[in-house]
């Protein structure tokens, strides 16, 4: 099966405010219409020549003529396309813009509560080893060691919340 290339997506779509739009007929689409679907998980499909893709790779493709390895969505919302929004990472510059993990139990980042000194302990992962920031006795003052250390380290990366 061959790969869609940035010609071949120009051919058939037109880039409107973080959509695909339909240039050509096709399916189940009319011109005009936005191509793809939303996923359980918020991001977007679009099937092109019978194979299906995520949208915003599709997209960062139609601009940058490749597919990186992987994508960032600065903001962290899965279904905005934008161009803007999209932009080429690492593995590791992509896992720093995650949001806050469903497990976190103190409500911040890199902020953990240490039942043994009743106090809130602050670290943040730095090439791959766990980096001890303090110990605290309010969870904000705990976040706020986490983002210093994470805007000094992860720059435009770094997502604090």
């Amino acid at each position: 099966m061959i790969k869609v290339t940035q010609q071949r997506l120009k051919e058939i779509f037109d880039y409107l405010d973080g959509s695909l739009v339909c240039k050509i007929p096709r399916s189940f689409l009319r011109i005009g219409d936005v191509a793809g679907h939303q996923r359980n998980d918020g991001y977007i499909d679009i099937c092109v020549d019978k194979k299906i893709y995520l949208a915003h790779r599709l997209i960062f493709m139609f601009f940058n003529g490749y597919f990186p390895k992987e994508i960032d969505h600065i903001n962290n919302i899965r279904n905005d396309n934008r161009i803007e929004n999209l932009r080429e990472v690492t593995h590791l510059q992509n896992q720093w813009n995650h949001s806050l993990r469903i497990n976190n139990t103190s409500g911040f980042k890199g902020v953990s509560f240490v039942k043994k000194t009743g106090k809130w302990r602050a670290q943040i992962n730095e090439n791959s080893k766990k980096r001890y920031l303090g110990m605290f006795l309010a969870p904000e003052e705990a976040h706020q060691a986490y983002c210093k250390a994470a805007i000094a380290f992860r720059k435009e990366f770094a997502r604090i919340n």
